[in-house]
């Protein structure tokens, strides 16, 4: 049986990071706010373990992002499928990713979504072209972490 996974990438800001890849994936910032409630009204979660990120309450550093298309679980607002969840971290980012998200455009569309992505907040490292394999484009996220926009 296949196993279960997410992507986890460490942030300086995890929400709106989170933010960032939900606009350019088209995916869905998922909305913990009712298991949050739910812990903090038992007691099973301090208030210094909550913050507030576009009117919802949500765990403090953390924010997840999932495929609009996947099942997802209604109470804790948590993806059961395609999802890359962003942490917080005390360290800044050091060196090249080793590990980095390729976004692809429909055929044709690389310059529209190179320019989407640019009006979110990302910047043009440099263009690869590879002749008759194509061209794309290293980019950054709004952290600086680079990915790929073929």
């Amino acid at each position: 049986m296949p196993l279960s996974w997410k992507l986890v990438i460490d942030s300086a800001n995890a929400p709106v990071l989170a933010d960032f890849w939900a606009a350019a994936l088209e995916y869905e910032v998922e909305d913990p706010s009712a298991l949050v409630g739910q812990l903090l009204a038992a007691g099973h979660l301090g208030e210094e373990a909550v913050a507030e990120h576009r009117g919802r309450k949500t765990f403090r550093g953390y924010a997840a992002i999932r495929h609009p298309d996947d099942p997802f679980d209604p109470t804790s607002g948590v993806g059961r499928g395609r999802r890359l969840l962003f942490q917080d971290v005390p360290e800044g980012k050091a060196g090249k990713n080793r590990l980095h998200i390729d976004v692809h455009s429909e055929p044709g569309g690389l310059d529209a979504l190179v320019a989407r992505l640019e009006g979110l907040g990302a910047t043009r490292v440099q263009e690869v072209d590879r002749g008759p394999a194509g061209r794309w484009w290293v980019m950054r996220d709004p952290e600086g972490n680079e990915f790929c926009a073929a």
